[in-house]
């Protein structure tokens, strides 16, 4: 598993393909803004379409580049497009259910924001855990408590190796080094490699600190 997760933004295909032209090798694409959808299973044909022809186009980049594809929110849709996996979130499809549907050889990623989170996810069977936030961020709406680095400092020392754990929630690349130093196995981005003038640097410089 990939020590970084770069997870889309509006435009998605766009910003994606800038990402893996960058080097990203995961990405994960996070749909809220199809008319103001988050992303979740709908009885709406027409938007869930659109849902799906972006992901069918997300996926054709990533394989372009040999990049992994998760899909946020939606199992159906990740097994449609024989998706790297599906994320879910803490109101979403939960970890079984999300499982049962896009099978066995997916990686399911589920949300976290407190220890009980976690150790509910390792219980439930989950790939790997999405801590956070870091810090504020606007790219998400009805944030959990932020944690900070002392938070996810006292996180580790009792989950340890139980489970990947991915730092996420306005991460800078100078936050990097600590959030390592702390246990984390790597770091989930958004607007750091959006909004990064030299994308590709960044996407370095962020592998260089895990790889060092």
């Amino acid at each position: 598993m990939e020590r970084l997760l770069y997870i889309s933004q509006a435009p998605h295909l766009e910003n994606i393909r800038a990402a893996c032209e960058a080097g990203c090798k995961w990405i994960q694409l996070r749909v809220k803004d199809v008319n103001g959808n988050a992303g979740k299973q709908t009885a709406d044909d027409a938007l869930h379409n659109v849902h799906l022809q972006l992901a069918i186009d997300a996926k054709a980049i990533c394989d372009e580049f040999g990049a992994k594809l998760s899909i946020n929110d939606n199992p159906s849709i990740a097994a449609l497009v024989n998706a790297y996996g599906v994320h879910v979130g803490k109101l979403d499809v939960p970890v079984k259910e999300a499982r049962n549907i896009v099978g066995d050889q997916s990686w399911v990623g589920g949300t976290a924001n407190t220890l009980d989170d976690v150790l509910a996810h390792i219980n439930d069977g989950v790939d790997y855990v999405g801590v956070g936030p870091f810090r504020f961020t606007t790219t998400k709406e009805n944030l959990s408590p932020i944690l900070g680095l002392e938070g996810y400092q006292q996180l580790m020392a009792s989950v340890g190796s139980k489970v990947p754990v991915m730092a996420i929630g306005g991460i800078l690349l100078e936050d990097i080094p600590a959030l390592k130093e702390a246990g984390v196995y790597g770091v989930a981005v958004s607007g750091l490699i959006t909004n990064a003038i030299d994308k590709k640097e960044m996407v370095q410089k962020i592998n260089a600190i895990w790889n060092h």
